[in-house]
């Protein structure tokens, strides 16, 4: 099976941050069929990682979505931001669209060319 890992820049926009300039951070988006075909992972800095499912991601890019942990929304034309909450509060991280959609077109892909060789 294909594991789809792409790595990223993102920009964290917490609202508890008081710093005003949002540097850019490296993320890590991961889609591995074999933990499960349905689910996607983000890593970001410090070891904070969330599992969630993969059409989440994809329906977010278009319209606000989500509940619980991990919400997605657009923000603007070429923008989509993640909200992720935890114990240890939210963080909300804002990506390019056209990184998340290049990540989903991949993890397609991946899967596709898995039924095609068996």
């Amino acid at each position: 099976m294909t594991v789809v890992e792409q790595y990223a820049r993102a920009r964290i926009v917490t609202e508890d941050d008081e710093s005003e300039d949002h540097c850019a951070v490296p993320v890590v988006l991961r889609y591995d069929p074999r933990d499960d075909p349905r689910a996607v992972r983000i890593a970001l800095p410090g070891a904070r990682e969330w599992t969630f499912p993969r059409s989440l991601l994809e329906q977010g890019l278009r319209a606000p979505t989500g509940t619980g942990e991990v919400r997605v929304w657009p923000c603007g034309r070429v923008q989509a931001v993640v909200e992720f909450h935890s114990a240890r509060g939210v963080s909300v991280v804002q990506f390019e669209t056209k990184t998340l959609l290049r990540f989903l077109r991949r993890t397609y892909s991946a899967v596709a060319t898995e039924m095609v060789h068996r």
